[in-house]
């Protein structure tokens, strides 16, 4: 990263990803074009987690290159006297996979449910994976690294 200063470190990055709720995705597409799609997530201290349906374009150019980067923004606060924005943003790097084995998208789709719903009991979120489960795929995001940056105002406020 050019701007040093301005780089989040591992901890920061880390609450970005749990603060967040939803990021971007970019894959390798059809016909080598880039395909970035907005997807909710989870993260889980070491991985990310996204859910999609059996088939499609994600699946699709997963299978064909699973290298992939994912996107969030903690914040965009535009500064138009300063013709600028205050931001924070991760982007993560790494490689997907689609989780087949059961146990794993279980325990995958456990997280993101309960990411989402926190409060709903145990039973309704049961109930909710149980009517979801024959459609749902879930895919993995093992991370070979990422990054964060924010800008220089929010630097100097710390």
């Amino acid at each position: 990263m050019r701007r040093k200063r301005q780089a989040l470190s591992a901890e920061e990055c880390a609450a970005v990803l749990n603060r967040g709720t939803s990021g971007v995705l970019a894959l390798s597409g059809d016909d080598d074009y880039p395909y970035a799609v907005p997807i909710s997530y989870v993260y889980d201290g070491e991985k990310l987690y996204f859910h999609c349906a059996k088939s499609g374009h994600k699946l699709d150019a997963i299978g064909r290159n699973a290298k992939a980067s994912f996107c969030v923004i903690d914040q965009d606060q535009i500064v138009p006297e300063e013709y600028t924005s205050y931001f924070r943003s991760v982007i993560v790097f790494g490689t997907m996979r689609i989780l087949t084995d059961d146990a794993e998208k279980r325990n995958a789709i456990d997280k993101l449910a309960l990411k989402y719903a926190p409060d709903d009991t145990e039973e309704n979120r049961r109930s909710a994976i149980e009517r979801e489960w024959k459609p749902l795929c879930m895919l993995e995001m093992s991370i070979d690294h990422m990054s964060g940056k924010e800008a220089i105002e929010l630097v100097k406020k710390k």
